[in-house]
């Protein structure tokens, strides 16, 4: 299926938006994620399915400064 991810689209097999994290290795500690315009619960990386044109924003945390 097709999807849109930080603005490009891109083709996936994964069926959860955790499963896609864990596809790219990345920490579902250490982000979050935006799904067709709606900021996720951590809880809910797992039980939110992927559709085709769905779109993804993986918002990713900073640390630093001083």
């Amino acid at each position: 299926m097709k999807v849109k991810l930080n603005g490009k689209i891109e083709e996936v097999q994964q069926t959860t938006v955790l499963d896609l994290l864990k596809a790219r290795n990345i920490e579902p500690q250490m982000v979050s994620v935006e799904h067709n315009l709606k900021i996720l619960e951590k809880e809910e990386f797992a039980t939110t399915p992927l559709k085709d044109g769905d779109a993804l924003e993986f918002l990713y945390y900073m640390g630093g400064g001083g």
